[in-house]
């Protein structure tokens, strides 16, 4: 697929895809035409049709997704003094959200199969002042709920899901966001779902759901009747419209990653087999949403470097582990963290890509691998 000299380049193969189309446009102007912009019916009715999805849980639209985490915790009591134990192979925003709590991160290991917060190192990680697990689903995948909230559980501590990137994802048939005491979704425009920005706090009972709500809107459910001191973090109708018809095409667009995925697994055994790649493993019945399909690559950024030079985008999510970053600049000895942060690359299997680039995808990865490996 490389272009001689002088030859075009071939069209290139996106690692995302935002898809946008005229309903959206249209859910857009019925809300500007209304002049109800802040948060008003559509995010109400946002609420209702996403809780559907998480079995009825009571749901509270905010802005983002990070703040969807910080307000879930301050409503699930997490704040000075305690410690939450969360993975450090994910984005900035899962301990961000803790120490904008005034709570204190505690930098845990992920297992080596999924890359997903490691029960074993919670168990090892779990001290006096912990108050809170906060297990990321990373890439789309389901973290093992089952052995985290017995934990959870035995130890009495507040059990809390970053779904970030799991639109739809469930576990032995039970939908992520319905197993902690909260969960946060987010709805950047990169996720499986966007708002254009925006997340939501999935509640356990609706006495927590109610404080998120404070907390959203100043502190106040009345105008002018400020119960607590809260914060501006409301989701306007404007996103809210938008998200309502993410939705309703989002178990469409699932379908379409899983039937990606399956192809790029099928298409990259071989080269799997023969050449050190590492593909996406699922756990026994987990049913993943594909957000990024990560394979773990040997001599990564070369590989990176070749697909790129034939047109393949593709993402490494993440290349440094939270605790290393300046924020928190810590020295830990987090082995798996550590290796996956130096092999992990997401191939494209957005629910945009036609077969043609499917199958370029599995022909540029190949041929990168195979280079990278004979070097």
């Amino acid at each position: 697929m490389r272009s001689e000299p002088g030859e075009p380049t071939a069209e290139i193969v996106p690692a995302t895809g935002v898809l946008i189309g005229p309903e959206e446009r249209a859910a857009v102007d019925r809300v500007l035409a209304s002049g109800m912009l802040a948060q008003g019916p559509e995010v109400a009715a946002f609420e209702a049709e996403f809780a559907a999805t998480v079995d009825g849980r009571p749901c509270a639209a905010v802005n983002s997704g990070t703040s969807a985490l910080l307000l879930g915790l301050l409503a699930a009591g997490i704040g000075q003094g305690d410690e939450v134990i969360v993975p450090s192979f994910s984005f900035a925003a899962t301990a961000n959200a803790v120490a904008l709590a005034g709570a204190t991160p505690v930098f845990a290991d992920v297992d080596p199969q999924y890359l997903c917060l490691d029960p074993d190192a919670v168990l090892a990680a779990i001290g006096p002042r912990t108050a809170a697990i906060m297990p990321v689903h990373l890439y789309g995948h389901p973290a093992a709920m089952d052995r985290l909230g017995e934990i959870a559980r035995r130890h009495g501590l507040a059990l809390v899901e970053d779904a970030a990137q799991a639109h739809l994802a469930d576990l032995a048939g039970r939908p992520v966001g319905t197993f902690g005491e909260i969960a946060a979704f987010s709805f950047y425009p990169t996720k499986n779902m966007t708002c254009g920005e925006g997340g939501i706090v999935v509640c356990a009972d609706e006495a927590v759901a109610r404080r998120v709500r404070l907390l959203r809107n100043q502190g106040m459910e009345r105008r002018y009747a400020n119960e607590i001191v809260g914060y501006n973090a409301r989701m306007t109708d404007l996103h809210a419209a938008i998200g309502r018809v993410q939705l309703r095409r989002l178990p469409g667009w699932t379908e379409q990653r899983r039937v990606n995925a399956a192809f790029l697994t099928a298409g990259l055994g071989e080269v799997a087999e023969r050449a050190g790649l590492v593909l996406p493993a699922v756990a026994p019945e987990a049913g993943p949403v594909w957000h990024q399909y990560t394979v773990r690559a040997p001599e990564r950024d070369r590989v990176v470097a070749a697909m790129a030079g034939v047109g393949v985008q593709t993402g490494v999510y993440y290349p440094t582990p939270i605790h290393r970053l300046p924020a928190y600049g810590l020295d830990l000895d987090l082995p798996v963290t550590a290796a996956a942060s130096r092999e992990v690359v997401s191939l494209p299997v957005h629910p945009a890509l036609t077969p043609a680039q499917r199958e370029r995808v599995v022909t540029a990865l190949t041929q990168a691998i195979e280079e990278a490996v004979a070097a």
